[in-house]
């Protein structure tokens, strides 16, 4: 499952964490709604891995959101001790968010 991301936990846990996931979205987007639960499956798939995060880019995940940059959602950046890494833009199917996680994790 996804965690609630909120703006402190930037500091709290993503520059703590060996790597972190975070899935940008907005309570309005369709395109996030489909990916959250694919999201969900694979952050109990790779909870060895990384951390998995949900943030709301109108809500708990505004500054981070804002300071990373987002122009639209869904996006979705790992994170490497609080450094981007890589990100991916869009809406995507299940297997190319695998094939990202793969790449980065």
């Amino acid at each position: 499952m996804l965690i609630d991301f909120k703006d402190e936990d930037f500091e709290n846990k993503i520059k703590t964490q060996d790597i972190s996931v975070i899935q940008f979205s907005a309570a309005w987007c369709g395109p996030c709604k489909t990916l959250k639960p694919i999201m969900d499956k694979l952050a109990t798939e790779y909870k060895d891995k990384a951390g998995f995060y949900y943030a709301d880019i109108e809500d708990g995940g505004i500054n981070t959101g804002s300071a990373a940059g987002i122009r639209g959602v869904p996006t979705v950046i790992i994170y490497k001790k609080g450094i981007e890494v890589d990100r991916k833009v869009g809406g995507v199917p299940e297997s190319h968010m695998k094939e990202f996680l793969e790449k980065n994790i």
